[in-house]
């Protein structure tokens, strides 16, 4: 009877158990931020409908709190464009923010000077307006898209298909629009921006055997695409092999005799950040070769096995040998492609 008891217990235990994870599990989805309609999106970057465009100059004149903001602004790309008809910028505070009527309505120069002489700091009914850091990142991206679609920049084609954009990445994760005088990226530094995310690909380039980002001779941007690209990993180009032989041109091919299973995808041998083993190897010679191929059986001319000291050499460096190992128009001695020429 007691055995059946302490049966029953443990049963009942594993059920709250499980009741619990499954609640926990239940309040995380509860807690994420799931991709919701576009039109909902676009709700939300509409801006006060009972507000008028005042333009930046008149914000500025009764609010000096975002002065350094506008010097910051005007020194950029965008606030560098002029309208040809108004010579006014191509680009405004309104454009991202909305209209600002009801935010400086009862504010004047003379309100925000008195104010000023008091220690008081006088601001703007900011609540009116558009709040882009509480969006939500496919909101903050679609401000900046009404403007940079993919008619008008071209690289922004893959965006909302990218890992970045379902990922809750939003433009101002990388760029910052009031404080830079030139809004994009530059190569240079774009390794250190994408490091603040992809910690681990910073450790890969740590390693001994890693392409040579910290000697600033490649950059994350020469193989992948930020805004979007043909992969999961936004490979700029439409295969992982594609995207090596931009550099590494002698591996393309085709070759009379090709290494099939190289010739198909370079990680199948190589991990591209950065590797403990030489060349980007995933293991070292001649384990990694040794998970297709079958090692060697040598024996002498009279048919006895050799000594184990001589065996020992045919398991070292397999492209000791086999030095063309990527692919070879070439026959080798016995006139099949083994990849020694």
């Amino acid at each position: 009877m007691n055995m059946c008891n302490t049966g029953y217990r443990i049963i009942i235990l594993g059920i709250f158990v499980f009741l619990l994870v499954l609640m926990g599990g239940c309040q995380g989805l509860k807690g994420s931020r799931p991709l919701l309609p576009q039109k909902e999106y676009e709700k939300m970057i509409v801006g006060n409908l009972y507000a008028d465009y005042v333009g930046t100059q008149n914000c500025l004149a009764a609010c000096h709190e975002h002065d350094r903001l506008k010097q910051f602004f005007d020194a950029s790309t965008m606030g560098a464009q002029l309208k040809k008809e108004s010579g006014l910028p191509l680009v405004d505070c309104e454009s991202c923010h909305g209209p600002g009527s009801v935010a400086i309505s009862g504010l004047t120069r003379e309100l925000v000077e008195k104010n000023a002489r008091q220690g008081i700091k006088t601001a703007c009914d900011y609540k009116t307006l558009i709040d882009l850091k509480n969006l939500p990142a496919p909101a903050q991206s679609l401000t900046c898209l009404k403007c940079h679609s993919a008619n008008a920049t071209f690289n922004l084609h893959n965006w909302n298909a990218g890992t970045h954009a379902i990922s809750d990445v939003s433009c101002f994760d990388c760029h910052n629009v009031h404080q830079s005088p030139d809004l994009k990226v530059t190569p240079i530094k774009s390794g250190q921006l994408c490091f603040t995310c992809h910690q681990a690909s910073q450790v890969e380039f740590s390693l001994a055997s890693h392409h040579p980002l910290r000697e600033g001779r490649v950059f994350c941007i020469d193989c992948h695409d930020p805004h979007g690209g043909f992969s999961g990993t936004l490979l700029k180009q439409e295969s992982v092999k594609e995207t090596c032989v931009q550099c590494h041109p002698d591996k393309r091919g085709p070759f009379l005799y090709e290494h099939a299973d190289v010739m198909d995808d370079c990680q199948n041998c190589h991990t591209p950040h950065g590797s403990v083993n030489p060349k980007l190897l995933n293991a070292r010679e001649p384990f990694l070769c040794l998970q297709c191929h079958e090692g060697h059986f040598i024996n002498t001319p009279s048919g006895g096995s050799i000594s184990p000291e001589s065996a020992r050499a045919f398991y070292t460096r397999c492209t000791d040998c086999h030095s063309t190992i990527h692919g070879s128009d070439v026959p080798s001695a016995s006139g099949t492609g083994r990849f020694t020429q």
